[in-house]
């Protein structure tokens, strides 16, 4: 508790506390949702879950706000283009932030591969099936579909940000109208036309990020140079504060409108756009997966969820100001300190934590499986909550040190043209490993017979990529030392 009360009493002044919190509360719905609509049953007399959604059509529309993946990009992008720009104004480059932006993701995740590697192999040597190991493997991984999408978008931001930059709102805008494209394709063909949309679709919510950033920072400088400001001249700053930002007008301003006025357009357009998509249009109604339906608007995002996100967004705008205001007491901003400090760990490992809760209640032949929305399984829903949160704890307590002592690699000279060049290219490298890795996971078969659970060329490329980038923060490679 006391590192928490240090902390936050250490927070800028100027840091969006809200952006923490969205951060928090997004994974915090999606460990939850996983678990909430989980479905656990017997198949050739071994255990095996399924999604309760497809059982459960009144849910549906509640997926509008509890599917929030575009809100971890949103916030996501905010974060990449507030250290990014960091970093640039301490002259370092773009090379030096994606090595020391891979930290934070790549650590944890390579500690989940690991175990779940070691573990799977210890599992074959015992004589278990390499294809069932394959298949609890593939479970416990599923999360990693999305650390692909955001892995990508990182790498990405140099050049994504260089872009709004120069064309502001137009970029995202052009990715929405890329998004409709695909999703011709899945409809009228070539189906893979839409493949684009797992990057396009993402990319374009992560930009609305660097929008709220160059809003947020242009209010933030304006307010503090009202602050010493005469009278008459801080009535022409609080007015130019509220298109600080902006630069050129229209889809080309780079700052997003963060009024009350913003959000509500935002949240009753998108959700004009939601009824009208899914009702007279093709989408389905659901924003997660959902068996037997003609599209999925997630796998890959589809111009549906890109309502969605509209929608969220406007109603984020709307309690902006509200939760900022509660975010300045220590409580509440202490709590969302301390699920930031290992929210990704929180992510990586809750399906790993009901794999070890259904094996331990399938060993003791206590295993409930009532049927999905039944009144049984929802009285099984608290109890089985309460499990996956113990199970849960004791992961976080064991394996989120690695992801909160995390720290900034020592500061470094300056470097020559082909340094920094080495240097560049490297990270990119490394990036294209740790993403191929994790990829060609991701595409394998659940049952494909794998003694480690994992394709031995996903695990091979992961960690050349990751043991690469390591190196790179580590200053062993590419980099000169000051002095």
């Amino acid at each position: 508790m006391r590192r928490l009360r240090q902390l936050a009493q250490r927070t800028p002044p100027g840091r969006e506390r809200y952006v923490d919190l969205l951060r928090a509360l997004a994974i915090t719905m999606v460990v939850l949702g996983h678990w909430g609509v989980t479905a656990v049953g017997y198949d050739d007399g071994r255990p095996a879950g399924h999604s309760a959604l497809a059982d459960l059509r009144w849910a549906w529309p509640l997926t509008w706000v509890a599917q929030v993946m575009p809100v971890f990009f949103l916030v996501g992008g905010y974060a990449n283009a507030a250290s990014l720009a960091a970093r640039r104004r301490r002259g370092g480059s773009a090379a030096g932030w994606l090595v020391d932006r891979s930290a934070r993701l790549v650590r944890p995740t390579t500690v989940l591969l690991l175990v779940l590697a070691a573990g799977a192999g210890i599992a074959t040597l015992r004589g278990a099936d390499p294809a069932q190991v394959r298949t609890v493997v593939w479970f416990a991984t599923i999360p990693l579909w999305f650390l692909v999408a955001y892995v990508a978008v990182v790498a990405l931001t140099p050049p994504m940000y260089a872009l709004h930059r120069r064309f502001g709102l137009a970029v995202p805008v052009a990715l929405v109208v890329l998004v409709a494209l695909g999703d011709l394709g899945r409809l009228l063909g070539p189906a893979a036309l839409a493949d684009g949309n797992y990057l396009f679709g993402w990319l374009a919510v992560h930009q609305l990020g660097f929008a709220w950033y160059d809003a947020a920072r242009a209010t933030t400088r304006a307010g503090a140079a009202e602050a010493g400001a005469t009278p008459g001249a801080a009535r022409a700053g609080a007015t130019a504060s509220t298109t600080a930002g902006a630069g050129p007008r229209g889809l080309f301003r780079r700052g997003l409108p963060l009024s009350g006025r913003a959000g509500a357009l935002l949240l009753g357009g998108g959700l004009v756009a939601l009824v009208l998509l899914t009702a007279a249009g093709p989408y389905p109604v659901a924003m997660l997966h959902i068996p037997g339906e003609r599209l999925d608007n997630a796998a890959p995002p589809s111009l549906a969820l890109m309502a969605a996100a509209a929608t969220q967004l406007g109603l984020i705008l709307l309690l902006r100001h509200p939760a900022g205001r509660r975010l300045r007491r220590s409580g509440p901003w202490q709590a969302v300190i301390a699920v930031n400090a290992v929210v990704l760990t929180l992510f990586l490992w809750h399906l790993t934590a009901a794999v070890l809760l259904v094996g331990l209640l399938d060993a003791l032949g206590v295993l409930p499986t009532p049927p999905a929305g039944s009144a049984a399984w929802w009285a099984w829903r608290v109890p089985w909550l309460l499990a996956l949160a113990a199970v849960l704890a004791v992961l976080v307590a064991v394996f989120g040190p690695v992801e909160a002592r995390t720290r900034r690699p020592p500061a470094t000279g300056p470097a020559g043209t082909g340094r920094r060049r080495l240097r560049a290219g490297l990270a990119v490298a490394g990036y294209a490993g740790v993403l191929v890795g994790l990829l060609l996971n991701s595409l394998a078969p659940k049952t494909a017979p794998e003694p480690l659970g994992l394709p031995a060329p996903a695990l091979v490329a992961y960690l050349a990529g990751a043991g690469l980038l390591r190196l790179l923060r580590s200053g062993r490679v590419g980099r000169r030392r000051p002095g």
